[in-house]
């Protein structure tokens, strides 16, 4: 079983939580909160979905998991100006662990500077960022890079990723 961190503020895409939650934990698998604060509750922007913080960034180790999944929507914008964020993303991208990304996703890639050569997809808004960072990237529902950053582009293409990141831990 994987111990599975989700990084995540208010404003994520519902489904882009739920759907991969939910395939990760019929696997066998467990998916942690993890975000600014630990017992705030976070509001998804499509469907108002609550999630409730169970690790702060402040006490967030990047040790204790096996993997990060990184939901789309706002969310990445919107954390990812904090330093703390950025060193556990890092953590994930420097020890080869498994990266689940989506939609909005790479944004947080982007500012942790970790997509430099590495094989990505993203919303098409957000692929001129990747670009940018130095990511090859990809119009496909799911492109899995050699370094263990699994990532698609839209809730459209959440059956094929779901099926890509439960494989990747087996």
């Amino acid at each position: 079983m994987a111990k599975i961190a989700s990084i995540m503020t208010d404003l994520f895409e519902d489904s882009e939580y739920t759907s991969p939650k939910e395939a990760l934990e019929a696997a066998g698998h467990q998916v942690v909160p993890v975000g600014l604060e630990k017992g705030a509750t976070v509001t998804g922007k499509s469907d108002g979905t609550e999630v409730e913080i169970e690790v702060g960034i402040d006490n967030a180790k990047g040790e204790d998991f096996d993997a990060l999944l990184i939901p789309g929507g706002y969310s990445p914008d919107k954390i990812r100006k904090y330093e703390d964020v950025l060193n556990f993303v890092r953590h994930f991208a420097y020890k080869h662990k498994p990266i689940f990304t989506i939609c909005h996703g790479p944004q947080l890639l982007v500012n942790a500077d970790v997509l430099h050569g590495k094989d990505i997809t993203a919303v098409a808004q957000v692929a001129v960022d990747v670009k940018n960072a130095g990511a090859n990237y990809f119009d496909e529902e799911v492109v899995i890079d050699s370094s263990g950053i699994i990532s698609s582009r839209t809730p459209d293409d959440l059956p094929a990723f779901n099926k890509a990141i439960v494989d990747a831990l087996k």
